[in-house]
């Protein structure tokens, strides 16, 4: 089924610790406990202990639950009725090409349509970006409201979303050897390969890798373990990746978490920048019309095809963070931007106009490079995650010399890429804008961009896991 830390100091205050407590002891501290919570018990280091589970995991479980439910009697269905229907042909060119155009993957989280882009449990991006909750003054939808609704087919309400906030923050301490490793990395090592080091010493703290250990979980619990390795890792990519950065280009200077603000914007916030709320804007912009793009993109389905032999979320997303730094998927966004900035100076100050332009990729693909960000595997008309943060920039940076140079590529480089004959989308795509966006705020660091992208895309990765080890 292919459905498509800042402080080491104190231990998680969502877990009490009672397996070396006496009875009476550890009967005083379940008194303590509020009624809202129930306990779990979780394997660890070969002891028991057992942790308290917020209100909102809870509620979380139940709509995931009842979905699942909901959806059961359409998978049986499919397997008993349909198990032998055929979706489609399978030809060589299909399979010298790397299975491009193969249907052969069940998404449940999300579909990408060619002509309408990408939509979250049916609905579209502008749809979401209408109906999920925003931050006080802000009018992005929030990326975690965004993996609220990957995993339940609901828009949740502001105080769930609040509630699911708060939860985050508690789940988001980096234990010590963690911050020791990647306090240890040399500096030139890319930030990519930083992350997925520190996405794997996070590993020994996996629920799911514990409780398989255990012996005692039965299959029908596999995806309440994965769906709390979901939320740590969710709760803890943010500050490892922002002390990657701050280590790598600020010398470990890092800025401290603020538990006030949320998941996105406390990640703006600990980049440290640029402190503004146009920043934090972007930033919520940015991770969510980059949290999930079904099943068969490289960092969705290697994460899928690891996390299929039951290795648990750390691992299967390290393996996915692998596969979103080549340069022909995450990687891209830098390499747009690299190329706007070598445009600009080739221009050598010339105010870019359309028969500019128009020499210049013409120009370009006849010296037998490449014009990054425009063209889709799967889309044939503008990515509408472009169109959305253009949509952005044109509201809040108009003057923005990049941005004007990448609006009149827009309108020269589609039918220079289109009269070639070769190419079956010529519109920009997400990565011809994004980094773009993030430079007008100061986020200029290019090598960066793409560990950005992965702290988006594992609400995605996450949420697809969850729903196979379900279904």
């Amino acid at each position: 089924l292919k459905c498509f830390c800042q402080s080491a100091s104190s231990a998680p205050p969502r877990r009490t610790l009672l397996s070396r407590a006496p009875p009476r002891a550890a009967l005083a501290m379940l008194s303590r406990l509020s009624s809202s919570t129930t306990l779990q018990a979780v394997c660890v280091g070969g002891g028991r202990r057992a942790f308290a589970q917020s209100a909102i995991v809870g509620t979380l479980q139940s709509k995931i639950q009842a979905l699942a439910e909901k959806k059961t009697p359409q998978f049986t269905k499919l397997r008993k009725d349909h198990a032998s229907a055929p979706i489609g042909e399978v030809t060589i060119g299909m399979c010298i090409g790397g299975a491009r155009g193969v249907k052969c993957l069940l998404s449940e989280t999300s579909l990408l349509d060619p002509m309408e882009g990408i939509r979250y449990r049916g609905r579209t991006l502008e749809e979401c970006m209408e109906q999920l909750p925003k931050a006080a003054g802000g009018n992005v939808g929030l990326p975690e409201a965004s993996m609220w609704l990957l995993l339940t087919d609901e828009i949740p309400t502001e105080a769930e979303v609040k509630a699911l906030n708060e939860e985050l923050h508690k789940r988001s301490t980096i234990p010590q050897h963690v911050l020791k490793l990647v306090d240890s990395l040399p500096k030139d090592m890319h930030p990519m390969t930083q992350l997925s080091m520190g996405l794997l010493a996070l590993q020994p703290g996996s629920v799911f890798g514990q409780e398989y250990r255990s012996g005692t979980m039965k299959k029908t619990e596999y995806w309440k373990h994965t769906l709390e390795d979901a939320l740590n890792l969710v709760a803890q990519i943010s500050p490892l990746s922002s002390r990657i950065f701050r280590n790598v280009f600020f010398n470990g200077q890092h800025v401290a978490a603020d538990p006030s603000l949320d998941w996105a914007g406390n990640y703006a916030h600990m980049l440290g920048v640029n402190d503004t709320d146009a920043f934090k804007e972007v930033t919520r912009l940015y991770l969510m019309l980059h949290a999930d793009h079904e099943g068969g993109n490289v960092s969705a389905h290697t994460t899928h095809l690891v996390g299929s032999a039951l290795s648990d979320p750390y691992y299967a997303y390290a393996s996915g963070v692998c596969g979103l730094a080549g340069p022909l998927h995450g990687l891209a966004n830098q390499e747009c931007l690299r190329w706007l900035k070598e445009t600009q100076k080739a221009l050598g100050g010339q105010e870019p106009t359309v028969e500019i332009l128009t020499k210049y990729a013409k120009d370009t693909l006849a010296s037998g490079k490449v014009i990054p960000g425009f063209g889709h595997g799967v889309l044939r008309k503008t990515d509408p995650r472009y169109t959305i943060q253009r949509a952005f920039a044109a509201k809040h940076f108009p003057e923005d010399p990049l941005f004007k140079l990448a609006n009149v590529c827009y309108e020269a480089i589609p039918p220079v890429l289109e009269a070639t004959g070769k190419v079956k989308n010529p519109w920009p795509n997400v990565d011809a804008l994004s980094g773009t966006c993030m430079q007008r705020y100061g986020l200029n660091q290019e090598d960066y961009y793409t560990v950005v992208f992965a702290v988006s895309r594992s609400l995605g990765c996450m949420a697809n896991l969850v729903w196979s080890r379900l279904m």
